[in-house]
């Protein structure tokens, strides 16, 4: 299989485990506004999203098993990799990219859902 260090082709577990399911993360700050409005600076502060909830849950990124990226149609997905990379490394995950027409809140360029494996 083609190897990526963005994401993995797939991801395994075994035994009993606690699931954490992450919403939609835009690129919104702490105050509520979209971080940027374009999309690398949007994407990175919805990756900081992602990590600030896995913290809350005494969770990292190691514990995540699924990312679903939504991105609004037009954008460039080697910039949202790039600006990826910046905050998540290159911990693979498996990664599914959907294109979109919008998201819910307005100017949003990006939206990322997690799956994590939580240890007992």
């Amino acid at each position: 299989m083609h190897k990526n260090p963005a994401f993995s082709q797939a991801v395994s577990l075994e035994g009993a485990t606690n699931m954490l399911y992450i919403g939609g993360q835009d690129g919104v700050t702490a105050d509520g506004q979209l971080a940027g409005d374009d999309f690398a600076t949007q994407t990175e502060q919805a990756y900081k999203n992602v990590l600030e909830v896995l913290n809350a849950a005494k969770a990292t990124q190691e514990h995540v098993v699924k990312l679903t990226i939504y991105v609004v149609q037009g954008q460039d997905i080697r910039e949202g990799f790039a600006a990826a990379q910046k905050v998540w490394g290159t911990q693979p995950t498996a990664v599914s990219v959907v294109i979109v027409a919008g998201l819910a809140v307005p100017g949003a360029l990006v939206e990322i859902e997690a799956i994590a494996a939580l240890e007992d």
